[in-house]
């Protein structure tokens, strides 16, 4: 009895050491994953809309699929001098835009559509 306890506990641990020695992996490969995203942060990007809402540093344009999209205009040299709300504008940037999620970017230039 006491034998087989002894195994039983030896296999757990050998099983657990497994377990947290897979955890710990890194994944091999080229690093490609990463450069993956980065990439596609870097790349630029356009959205095309109107420009609904103006804030210091922050502005919302609604494509004309009627979905908003709320960008900053902080780390980059883009402004909005020019513009109102109720233009058309086309807007350059690089990273993520989200409904949802806050605008992971730099904008470039918000310009009026033509």
């Amino acid at each position: 009895m006491k034998h087989t306890k002894k195994l039983l506990l030896l296999g757990a641990l050998a099983a657990l050491a497994v377990f947290v020695a897979g955890c710990g992996a890194q994944s091999g490969g080229d690093g490609s994953d990463g450069g993956t995203e980065q990439n596609q942060a870097a790349e630029e990007k356009s959205l095309t809309g109107t420009l609904d809402e103006v804030k210091d540093f922050m502005f919302v344009v609604t494509d004309d699929s009627g979905v908003s999209y709320s960008l900053t205009l902080e780390g980059g040299e883009a402004t909005l001098d020019g513009l109102a709300a109720g233009d058309r504008v086309t807007v350059t940037y690089t990273g993520v835009l989200s409904e949802v999620d806050a605008f992971e970017g730099t904008v470039l230039s918000v310009v009026k559509a033509e």
